[in-house]
This record gives structure tokens, C-alpha cells and sequence, in this order.
């Protein structure tokens, strides 16, 4: 699936990803996390999340299959990458700064949401959301589980959707 950026008529691809992949997405999954999240989190959530994403553990999980990602790219960067663990839960989402409000968190939602449908008949999907993106996944229907929990300096919003 092949979207195009009118703003800046950059064009952007959105795929399930590749080895080589990896990096890029948890560099641009810390880089975000520091420009819109770290500012809320603890020193102990911001080390438990960096923790979590340079986790070589997380990456043999990737590379066997478990932990699905699908990332969006231009032509010269990866912009937005989404992962997926035990089937359903949405574990990064990260939109580079430069590309947010263009629909590229969207789109890869829905790319995820097509995966499940279609590969493993799953018809929901839960996130644990940074305050930040509260509002993001309401916009997209998503319903509050609970309220904002902090568990090891980590803080969120547990959610759910049905489609």
C-alpha cells in the first residue's frame, strides 16, 4: 500500500518490516519518546524505556516472528513504525515530529488492523497509551479500560478496540 504526502508531495510506503528495519524504527521509536514523552516520565520510565527498545530479547522476538512490525518510509527515512505483541496488543507507535497530522498514525493503525483481520482473525486490539497519545486513540475509536496507571516510572492509559 502506497500513500502520498500532499503537504510536502513526499510520498510514503507503509509495509510490514524487514531485518534492516530495525534499527531505524526503535531510533525513531526514542527519539520521539524523548521529544513528547520523557518530559512526563521519571528518569525510571525513561530508563525502562530505552531499556525496553535496545532489548536484544525484543529484537530475536522480531526476527522469529512474534513481534510483528510495520513501519512507513519516504523515500529517504523511515517516518512511523507500529509493533505488535501477543497478537493484538499494540506495544510502540511513533510518527516522526515532521510528519505528524498527515495520517501516517492512522494508516498504520489501519494497516494493523488489516493484518489481524485478515492473518490471524483477530478482531480487536488493545494499547497502553503515553499520556501524550490519549487523544490520538480515541480519535480512532478506542475506549479507555482504566485509568492513567504509572508501573515502573511508565505511565498510560490501558485501552481497547472492537472492529
Amino acid at each position: 500500500m502506497e500513500c502520498r504526502d500532499t503537504l510536502q508531495s513526499l510520498p510514503w510506503k507503509i509495509h510490514m518490516a524487514y531485518k534492516e528495519d530495525w534499527d531505524d524504527a526503535m531510533n525513531l521509536a526514542w527519539k520521539t519518546f524523548l521529544q513528547f514523552d520523557a518530559p512526563e516520565y521519571s528518569r525510571e520510565g525513561i530508563r525502562n524505556f530505552n531499556d525496553f527498545v535496545t532489548d536484544n530479547m525484543l529484537y530475536r522476538m522480531f526476527l522469529s516472528g512474534a513481534y510483528q512490525m510495520i513501519v512507513a518510509e519516504s523515500t529517504k527515512q523511515m517516518v512511523g513504525m507500529i509493533t505488535l505483541r501477543d497478537n493484538s496488543h499494540i506495544s510502540l507507535l511513533f510518527v516522526d515530529e515532521k510528519y505528524h497530522k498527515q495520517g501516517i498514525g492512522r494508516q498504520l493503525l489501519t494497516a494493523l488492523q488489516e493484518y489481524l483481520s485478515t492473518e490471524l482473525d483477530q478482531h480487536f486490539m488493545t494499547v497502553n497509551s503515553s499520556p501524550y497519545a490519549v487523544e490520538f486513540y480515541h480519535k480512532y475509536g478506542f475506549q479507555d479500560l482504566d485509568h492513567e496507571i504509572c508501573r515502573d516510572g511508565i505511565r498510560y492509559t490501558p485501552m481497547k478496540i472492537q472492529f
